[in-house]
């Protein structure tokens, strides 16, 4: 049984109309103040970066995006059951399991844009909870519980990754027999060194990104195809295998 680990990046939620954040038309190129929305210090010292920060979510397109074809791609090699699946998703988006990817076979290294989580007292609720507060009135809502700041259950740049999540995610990388990058720019950190990781424990690595990444030397396989096209023919190959 071939164990496949797939490490998915903004580009493979492009399709669904979530805009990417470094590519040439992504977030960070056309806005460069939108990066301090999401940085943790900014957000927990600017109530007007907060405020910002919630307004961007109620127009933010992850929570109307449905999966796409490449998403449903790696459900399906799931259900084919001819061998292991395990995602790795630097996205926050949750489209892998509401494609019918199991959440346990998901693992989501930068957390999930679905819940909001409170910095005081660690209290969890739904985002959507949340954005209706936003749109009762409340511009920047604090926790119903201990009275502070709430902020959205993703990592944010300045905040560490789970070390557990990250655990899992190294132990998938060592182990499995190939290993697809998908729509990562592999410049992040850590989540970039997986596929480094990957390629020096022997596995096939195999980068399907428009753009060139750092480690495309270490790749036995580089497809500079679209996502939507290029991942299910891809992922096909293994459903005999």
């Amino acid at each position: 049984m071939t164990l496949v680990a797939i490490l998915s990046g903004a580009g493979i939620s492009t399709d669904s109309g979530i805009p990417d954040y470094r590519g040439p038309n992504g977030l960070w190129r056309r806005d460069p103040g939108a990066e301090k929305l999401v940085t943790y210090d900014a957000y927990m010292s600017d109530p007007q970066i907060r405020r910002r920060s919630w307004r961007m979510r109620l127009d933010s397109p992850a929570f109307r995006a449905e999966p796409n074809v490449a998403h449903r791609a790696v459900a399906e090699l799931d259900r084919a059951g001819d061998g292991a699946v395990r995602v790795i998703t630097q996205n926050v988006d949750g489209l892998h399991q509401r494609a019918g990817t199991p959440a346990r076979k998901v693992l989501e290294l930068h957390g999930t844009a679905r819940s909001v989580v409170c910095t005081g007292c660690r209290a969890r609720f739904s985002m959507e909870e949340a954005l209706a507060r936003v749109e009762a009135g409340e511009d920047d809502p604090p926790c119903t519980v201990c009275g502070a700041v709430l902020k959205s259950a993703t990592v944010m740049f300045g905040e560490r990754l789970d070390p557990h999540v990250l655990g899992q995610a190294m132990s998938i990388a060592k182990a499995c027999e190939v290993f697809i990058a998908v729509g990562t720019t592999l410049q992040v950190q850590p989540a970039a060194s997986l596929a480094g990781i990957a390629a020096e424990h022997g596995a096939r690595l195999v980068i399907v990104n428009a753009e060139p990444t750092p480690y495309d030397e270490q790749a036995d396989d580089i497809i500079r195809e679209p996502i939507g096209t290029a991942l299910p023919a891809l992922l096909r190959q293994f459903h005999a295998s």
